[in-house]
């Protein structure tokens, strides 16, 4: 690679420009694969960002999150974190991918001998798409069963209903006469979610999983066939349909807050939500869970953020996406929390309970205790249909995400087969799956659905982030990655973000893995406790992903020539096609790198194209006398 910069800087090539704009522009065509497409709109890549980040965990995880690690005070770390951890780290995501325009394994091409970590991404992201896609299904499942007139789970009585059943109008009777023990007692949405729902009654465990439940598997049938046709056409289809699908689940939250702070007793929520206790901030448990919520609230490391990028112009204000969805995620997040517990404080006083009985996370609050809120309600069906609405429309951003990573890291690999047959390919990718996913669908399949939730994407996935962090200011180097950056946005990333990606950033992440180890606890649903062939399985999935990066490295040394350190140091380097994936934009030690280029065809193609030379130019100029200046510092 030093070897082509110091020809191009020494070696001047005088500019063909007789050569006529269209005989040029069919030799920049040729042999080349079919083109992999762009961003159609001007907010397509903002709004696919946004709704990639903003998903269900914002709903179900962050406000139980906050409210018992201080509460008010939770905000302290929250944002603390995002600024050392979310903010760098998503920025530096977008922009390798939008340096490159290439997908998660392809962008290796930055340094190949880390291959495997595009190849543990893909992994990762493959086992959380099907369990993911499961939990769209129960939202589709709820949706249908909030058309009628009375909600399911509003009353015991059913078949599925057992002896312990006791529904919120028995107890709101018995708060006015005599009081009701509810200690020993099962709520109607609880048994409708376990019994009827799961029927998890017909399952004795993990190893015992049932029969299919033919409505769950219609309900996930349903999903991935709303999923493949949004994303049938890639990002020309997919970034459309989240102009919908990314704003208006902020309109059903903003409905449902001013419902919620309507309420009688809302308040007393709200308090228990955001009351601070600043003594937790002492916990390192906090800083962690204040982290975590950040690392998996934004969704770094699945590959969606930098295939998103992938498919912008190569001079797309990333810097100023990435604070206003990082932000922007952040703040739904804290709305969120006021439109669960305004709720969650009117269903504690109608039940005459504190409202830390009431409170859970996860499916839980999802699936049980919201629904169960929602049947107290006048209009139940109606707030119930726009809750599951909103979870719907949530869960599919993030999962277009899921499955464009997937589509984009494989078609990036083999463009000339794949590309022209994307659309075959993503439905064989959607069967796939779908198949895979077909054992959640049974008795016992939410044990498997806890399973792949606590280990696809726990310690892997945080090894995998650090590797590329690591790799891309360590081995690449800080210095050329902000030059890359520079030649792309016009100016260098300043002293935060340089010192949280060489420091503050893999040291968090690097605790947040030792935590997560060290506080190593086997899964459990309710009662139930996993059996350690089950525990070995999972924790075999995490450490599968993380098997994939010396798996790479020994593939990437066997491909090269030389003694093993030769090899080593060969494979390290960026390939010879590392760059901006239009020549037009290929600057300075990336000019002539791709096959069949000609120097310095890039800037006469720029000069065509917008009549002159921009500000991108003067940019690119100063980039190469920046490059000039350091070889002739080297050869002193």
């Amino acid at each position: 690679m030093k070897q082509v910069r110091q020809q191009h800087l020494r070696k001047p090539v005088t500019p063909d420009l007789l050569v006529s704009p269209s005989s040029q522009d069919g030799d920049l065509g040729s042999e080349c694969p079919e083109d992999r497409g762009n961003w159609t709109g001007r907010l397509d890549f903002l709004l696919s960002c946004i709704g990639y980040c903003v998903g269900l965990g914002n709903v179900w995880r962050f406000p139980y999150r906050a409210y018992t690690n201080g509460g008010g005070a939770f905000l302290v770390p929250y944002f603390i974190m995002l600024a050392i951890c979310g903010i760098p780290i998503f920025f530096m995501e977008l922009s390798l991918g939008q340096f490159s325009s290439l997908g998660p394994l392809a962008v290796w091409k930055i340094s190949p001998l880390f291959k495997g970590v595009g190849m543990g991404t893909i992994l990762i992201v493959s086992l959380v798409a099907i369990y993911y896609n499961m939990i769209i299904a129960y939202v589709l499942f709820y949706l249908f069963a909030s058309l009628t007139s009375d909600l399911p789970w509003q009353h015991c009585g059913n078949w599925w209903n057992t002896d312990l059943c006791l529904d919120h109008h028995v107890i709101k009777a018995g708060n006015n006469t005599l009081p009701i023990n509810i200690s020993n007692t099962i709520s109607p949405s609880e048994e409708y979610w376990s019994r009827y729902v799961l029927h998890i009654q017909g399952s004795s465990g993990i190893g015992n999983p049932g029969r299919i439940r033919w409505n769950l598997c219609l309900c996930l049938l349903l999903s991935w066939t709303i999923v493949y046709l949004c994303i049938l056409k890639g990002v020309k289809s997919s970034g459309k349909v989240v102009y919908f699908t990314a704003t208006f689940p902020y309109l059903i939250l903003v409905m449902l807050l001013i419902r919620g702070v309507t309420l009688e007793g809302a308040w007393k929520g709200i308090r228990f939500y955001l009351t601070p206790q600043f003594d937790h901030l002492l916990s390192s448990k906090v800083w962690i869970e204040a982290a975590l919520q950040i690392f998996y609230s934004l969704g770094v490391g699945f590959g969606g953020l930098l295939t998103f990028a992938s498919y912008n112009t190569f001079h797309q204000n990333i810097y100023r996406d990435t604070f206003i969805v990082t932000l922007g995620n952040a703040i739904t997040s804290i709305l969120a929390g006021f439109a669960i517990f305004s709720v969650l404080g009117y269903m504690s006083q109608e039940l005459g309970v504190p409202v830390h009985q009431v409170a859970k996370a996860g499916p839980g609050l999802a699936f049980v205790v919201y629904p169960q809120a929602m049947t107290m309600l006048p209009l139940s069906p109606f707030w119930s249909f726009l809750f599951f609405f909103m979870l719907l429309t949530l869960g599919l951003d993030s999962q277009f995400a899921f499955m464009e990573t997937i589509v984009t890291a494989v078609t990036d690999e083999f463009p000339y087969y794949l590309r022209p047959k994307k659309a075959s390919f993503s439905a064989v990718i959607c069967i796939a799956l779908f198949l895979m996913g077909l054992i959640l669908t049974t008795e016992g399949g939410m044990y498997w659905l806890v399973l792949l939730d606590d280990y696809s994407a726990g310690f892997g996935l945080m090894v995998v982030v650090i590797t590329t962090c690591l790799v891309v200011t360590r081995v690449y180097g800080m210095k050329r990655f902000c030059r890359d950056i520079h030649m792309m946005l016009g100016f260098k990333p300043g002293p935060y973000f340089r010192a949280c990606w060489m420091v503050l950033s893999p040291a968090t992440m690097m605790a947040l893995l030792v935590y997560n180890i060290v506080k190593y606890q086997p899964s459990e649903y309710g009662s139930y406790r996993f059996p350690t062939w089950a525990e070995v399985l999972g924790i075999l999935m995490g450490v599968l992903s993380c098997l994939m990066i010396p798996m790479g490295m020994v593939v990437a040394v066997l491909q090269e020539e030389g003694t093993l350190w030769e090899r080593v140091q060969q494979a390290s380097r960026p390939a010879m096609d590392w760059g901006p994936s239009l020549e037009e934009n290929r600057t300075g030690m990336y000019v002539a790198s791709l096959a069949g280029s000609q120097s310095p065809k890039p800037l006469m193609v720029h000069m065509r194209k917008y009549g002159g030379i921009t500000s991108y130019e003067n940019t690119a100029i100063e980039v190469d006398r920046e490059m000039e200046e350091e070889d002739e510092e080297e050869s002193m």
